[in-house]
């Protein structure tokens, strides 16, 4: 474990295994690199150093509280790999860290080999589904955490994989995320998104893979990110919007096929 400052942050990492270096960025909650990449981390790190950073709204790194910025997160990610002293790496960010990743990549290409964004979207204000889903994210937070639970659970999976679980499980799922403060700053960013202006200043090797059947962030987002930046490969993944949940082999296949170690 680390941590770096940054702006007044205590930005707090981990990092575990050895080879080349793969930074994972979490997505929306508070509980940040443990909760999203607890289960995939320890694959990659067989063979790779694999660094997952806690940014700012999450339980482990601390600031001044704040609203969030997309390039506030990204110079934290900026940050970490600059003091984990690995050169160059292979970054890939997931839902809310999609965005941010897009930024490192666009603000600092000489520290990112290739780029990979998951469930990722560019402009939040151009979808109305996503704008209204996180407003309403945002009213729940506020007012009833357990529909809060029961909103990101129903759109964090898709319905298959829900009725595969039964509910017992379903049930477990629905506390993962608590509204908390620094939750709901991530949520506030949600809604403020737009990095359209720094997608064409991408030059890393890219892989966008959108989720088929993704409630949170639909997969026209992803789509549309592939779009706007030149030569970057696209794959979709038939589940929901955490699909490396739903199947992680698949996903773990397609992040080994376009970051090898060798």
């Amino acid at each position: 474990m680390a941590t770096v400052s940054v702006a007044g942050a205590q930005v707090h990492y981990e990092r575990h295994g050895s080879g080349p270096a793969l930074v994972l960025v979490h997505g929306t909650g508070s509980a940040g690199a443990a909760l999203t990449w607890g289960q995939i981390s320890p694959h990659f790190a067989e063979n790779r150093t694999v660094i997952t950073p806690d940014l700012s709204g999450t339980d482990r790194t601390t600031d001044d509280g704040t609203p969030l910025t997309v390039e506030g997160l990204a110079a934290q990610v900026i940050a970490v790999i600059e003091d984990a002293g690995t050169g160059a790496v292979d970054l890939l960010g997931f839902s809310m860290g999609s965005p941010v990743v897009a930024a490192v990549a666009a603000l600092r290409p000489d520290l990112v080999r290739r780029l990979i964004l998951v469930a990722g979207w560019a402009h939040t204000d151009g979808d109305e589904y996503m704008r209204n889903l996180f407003t309403l994210w945002q009213r729940l937070g506020e007012l009833d955490a357990e529909a809060f639970g029961r909103s990101v659970t129903m759109t964090g999976f898709s319905r298959g994989f829900l009725n595969s679980i039964g509910r017992k499980q379903v049930e477990q799922l629905i506390p993962n995320m608590p509204p908390t403060p620094g939750t709901l700053r991530h949520v506030d960013l949600d809604t403020r998104v737009d990095i359209r202006g720094l997608l064409p200043r991408i030059q890393a090797k890219t892989l966008v893979i959108g989720c088929a059947q993704d409630a949170t962030v639909p997969v026209e987002n992803s789509r549309t990110l592939h779009a706007a930046i030149a030569d970057s490969s696209y794959a979709e993944i038939d589940a929901g919007h955490v699909a490396f949940f739903e199947k992680p082999e698949e996903f773990i296949k397609l992040v080994s096929d376009f970051v090898p170690t060798s």
